[in-house]
């Protein structure tokens, strides 16, 4: 027996009409919802020359010159959002902000959690050591022994190289890089590391007690980059090409270089280093 043609069609159009709304709406992206808000919230953690306060209270620094140009360039205003290092991947998976901007190195482990863009900085970490403690070392292996104390920062990329590069010594593990240093500064480390150029900045700064271990050569070569929520390909792809555009124009160096390469042309402006 042939179906009635009008029941046919209109079974046909109740099906799809239920299939239409059970599919449910594309979730909005990060991109759109900073277009929607006007602002691009950053998560960053300040720590020099990355992101620290002018004597003004203002914010300044490698990282604050990056996200004020990418929010220019999406055209929307910028809002920091200053948050502790240890907890930053989990404010920015609880929505506390868009992205974090902070001088993240890229991690297989962090990468488990969160997202990476292509690198935009290649810091690396260095060391500063107590001239009294390790001024008789001869090299990176005298610091990997029992008698050693190294202090690093909590939940950053410097505790963990230290506790693969000397796993004899005793790590001492603080909230702030400052923190760390002026263990070394006080005698009671043997060394910190931190990302580059922090240490030889504060040994400069302490000349007559603190030195830049391994002849003042980086420890490592880091890769920096943004980290975003897993799940948003768009948004991955719109902050990795425009680190892609930045490298290639020569900003992203430029910019580095100013904060990096020598401090002395904001140093006065720096509420304390």
């Amino acid at each position: 027996m042939k179906p009635i043609k009008g029941l046919a069609v209109a079974a046909a159009v109740a099906v799809t009409s239920l299939s239409a709304s059970a599919i449910p709406a594309a979730a909005e992206g990060v991109i759109e919802e900073i277009q929607k808000r006007g602002k691009l919230r950053v998560g960053m953690s300040t720590f020099v020359p990355w992101a620290m306060r002018d004597k003004d209270g203002n914010l300044i620094g490698f990282e604050i010159d990056v996200a004020t140009k990418v929010a220019e360039d999406m055209g929307v205003e910028v809002e920091f959002v200053p948050t502790a290092w240890s907890g930053i991947i989990p404010a920015l998976i609880a929505k506390k902000f868009d992205i974090i901007i902070g001088g993240m190195s890229i991690t297989p482990q962090r990468n488990l959690t969160v997202n990476f863009t292509a690198p935009y900085a290649h810091s690396g970490q260095q060391m500063a050591s107590n001239t009294e403690l390790a001024g008789g070392f001869t090299s990176l292996d005298d610091y990997n022994d029992t008698s050693v104390t190294i202090a690093c920062r909590r939940g950053a990329t410097p505790c963990n190289f230290a506790a693969d590069r000397f796993p004899k010594a005793t790590l001492r593990k603080f909230d702030d890089d400052a923190q760390a240093f002026q263990e070394v500064v006080n005698g009671n480390a043997h060394a910190m590391i931190s990302s580059a150029p922090k240490p030889r900045f504060w040994s400069d700064a302490h000349s007559d007690k603190v030195f830049v271990a391994n002849d003042g050569e980086n420890l490592s070569r880091g890769n920096e980059a943004f980290a975003l929520r897993k799940g948003d390909p768009d948004a991955l792809n719109f902050f990795s090409n425009w680190i892609l555009v930045n490298t290639a124009n020569g900003w992203l160096q430029e910019t580095h270089d100013y904060w990096f390469k020598d401090q002395s042309e904001w140093k006065d402006m720096v509420a304390s280093n």
